[in-house]
């Protein structure tokens, strides 16, 4: 791998995620690096998709539809050996270094297609399923790139990221109606009396902020889950994950402490919360005695393809 294709990944995890720039300093150096590379095709796939630069509004060239279709064959170009820019190369790299397998690439490109066709979520079932191909695939991929091909643990792998997009679409509520997409579930927000999210309407704010409670506490439930896939891995990519784990769910509680008042900004965590965060992570697995994890059992959960 060239210098430049990973400074290039470094520089846009820096911009587009502090978040897992920070947890991911803590795995071992060749680990740290293809996880850096494939969260950075990750995010790079995601703003051509929205038409962003780094998770932030810029201006976008073609329509959504074109633009995953360039993707998809940028793409699978590079997985056959032609890639034509570092952030592709990289991915590739990685995949072939790993044995990811290819269909999981596929499967997160399908979760894009997902919010290009406009896909409506008419229950939990139809929102894990997106869940599933926009995050807890990545989760599988990122764990595959620390080692692990146990099926079980892999499973544990995409519920954190299953966890994880939870706690997203519920913080991004009001964000995400803005530019025409509604996540939560219709069920849901038909047993509050919401045909359709008006971000603007404050008189919303309540219902739609129990409808995200609903989120969150699945979320709660995944994140438990996830936490024996965590007590399976290494030490130091344990710590990294934990650290990504805690900082991640802290969205979540302050969404849930702060009320319908905290879509009045974008909920986030500081460095200083990071690092007390990552600090517990610390005590939990570097710290903690080496001992089997009450199993948490996964019946009922999501099950990926």
């Amino acid at each position: 791998m060239s210098d430049a294709t990973l400074d290039q990944a470094r520089q846009s995890i820096a911009v587009g995620s502090k978040s897992f720039a920070m947890a991911s300093k803590f795995l071992p150096a060749g680990m740290h690096e293809d996880c850096v590379m494939l969260y950075a095709w990750c995010r790079h796939a995601d703003d051509v998709i929205d038409g962003q630069e780094a998770g932030f509004a810029a201006t976008a060239q073609g329509d959504p539809a074109a633009r995953l279709t360039e993707l998809r064959d940028l793409t699978h170009r590079a997985l056959r050996g032609d890639a034509a820019a570092p952030v592709y190369a990289g991915l590739a790299r990685v995949v072939a270094a790993r044995d990811i397998p290819h269909r999981h690439v596929d499967e997160l490109l399908d979760g894009f297609a997902m919010d290009v066709n406009g896909q409506v979520y008419h229950g939990m079932g139809d929102l894990l399923e997106y869940c599933y191909r926009v995050a807890g695939v990545v989760g599988v991929m990122m764990a595959r790139i620390m080692g692990v091909r146990d099926e079980a643990v892999l499973d544990r792998a995409s519920d954190l990221g299953l966890a994880f997009q939870l706690t997203n679409i519920a913080r991004d509520v009001i964000d995400d109606a803005r530019i025409g997409r509604t996540y939560l579930p219709r069920d849901l927000l038909r047993a509050e009396g919401i045909e359709a999210v008006d971000p603007d309407d404050l008189s919303q704010r309540p219902a739609l902020h129990r409808v995200a409670l609903r989120l969150l506490d699945d979320a709660e439930i995944y994140y438990r889950s996830a936490d024996v896939g965590i007590a399976a891995l290494p030490r130091r990519p344990a710590l990294a994950i934990a650290a990504a784990r805690n900082i991640y769910r802290q969205i979540g509680v302050k969404l849930r402490a702060q009320g319908p008042d905290a879509w009045n900004g974008r909920l986030s965590t500081t460095k200083g919360e990071k690092l007390r965060l990552a600090a517990k992570a610390v005590g939990s697995t570097v710290l903690a005695p080496r001992r089997r994890t009450d199993p948490v059992s996964r019946d009922g959960l999501y099950i990926r393809p």
